[in-house]
């Protein structure tokens, strides 16, 4: 069976101070990662981010470590100024979610979450 992706999502934030945009695309996949199961992947700014079992995984092995449940996912983010980004969690709870935050110098953060397709075993 080959990997099919399903947009679930397609956003982006203006920028007034130069008419720019940080754009975020959101797809639903039925095989990711070294075991070929559904996840989801977040495109931004050239970047894929993968949320799939593996790496959740591991996310959430770090979240508890760190003793929290929002995991800022700091090496697949882009935080170069404090006053625009785009930050990328696992939020761990009853149901996985990833978050995405952007903020433009002109707006208020808007932050979108999606449930992951699957649950950690335990």
């Amino acid at each position: 069976m080959s990997n099919v992706k399903t947009l679930l999502d397609e956003w982006s934030v203006r920028d007034l101070e130069d008419n720019s945009s940080l754009k975020i695309a959101v797809e639903s996949c039925t095989e990711l990662g070294n075991k070929s199961l559904p996840g989801i992947q977040v495109y931004w700014l050239g970047h894929i981010l993968n949320y799939e079992p593996l790496a959740v995984e591991r996310w959430a092995y770090q979240a508890s470590k760190a003793g929290v449940t929002d995991y800022l996912l700091e090496d697949h983010s882009w935080m170069v100024h404090q006053d625009q980004y785009i930050k990328n969690y696992l939020v761990i709870g009853d149901t996985l979610k990833a978050r995405v935050v952007v903020k433009t110098r002109s707006s208020k953060p808007v932050i979108k979450e999606y449930d992951l397709p699957f649950q950690l075993e335990a």
